[in-house]
């Protein structure tokens, strides 16, 4: 038997599972590299630097997935809450520094944005009692990404689960003027 391939079981990272969900996350937003009958798509037009900027936050935010939350957390190694989520994924993708808390997030002078033209790398709040208190991102397909609470890890959320329409307080597209 040959060193390379011990004879025991290799046992799936932890991270596994993580990866897994980030490919299939990645393959079900992305679009169709084949057609239908198994060819080749046709190509599609060059991505504009918008898209390309949305892509790199879509598969940033995707990758954080199964990071702990930590309140106050704004590193991969430190763990996030939900604006360190946002800030990093910003300032690590794009170096674009933004404010630090979901309320001044919300205050952004960037366009607000109907959640029926919701786009990937939009930021979306959520209120309690009228104020702005959780901020994610939204990654596509009636998704976002976010760092939910104590206890919790970053995680995909459906914005249209019942818990979230009913705290759900807009949208702003911060790529808008890049």
């Amino acid at each position: 038997m040959s060193t390379h391939y011990p004879a025991r079981t290799a046992r799936m990272p932890a991270s596994m599972p993580h990866r897994a969900l980030l490919i299939a996350t990645c393959l079900a937003l992305a679009p169709a590299a084949f057609a239908a009958d198994g060819h080749p798509a046709e190509a599609a037009p060059a991505p504009t630097p918008h898209a390309m900027q949305a892509n790199d936050v879509l598969i940033r935010a995707i990758s954080l997935v199964g990071t702990p939350y930590v309140w106050g957390g704004n590193t991969p190694e430190s763990g996030f809450d939900c604006s360190g989520l946002v800030n990093y994924v910003f300032r690590d993708m794009l170096d674009l520094r933004l404010p630090r808390t979901s309320r001044e997030l919300s205050a952004l002078s960037a366009p607000p944005v109907d959640v029926s033209g919701l786009a990937t790398g939009d930021l979306v709040f959520f209120a309690n009692g009228g104020q702005v208190t959780h901020v994610g991102i939204y990654v596509g397909d009636g998704r976002f990404v976010h760092a939910p609470r104590t206890g919790g890890v970053v995680r995909l959320e459906r914005l249209d689960g019942r818990y979230w329409q009913e705290r759900y307080a807009g949208a702003r597209r911060v790529l808008a003027g890049l």
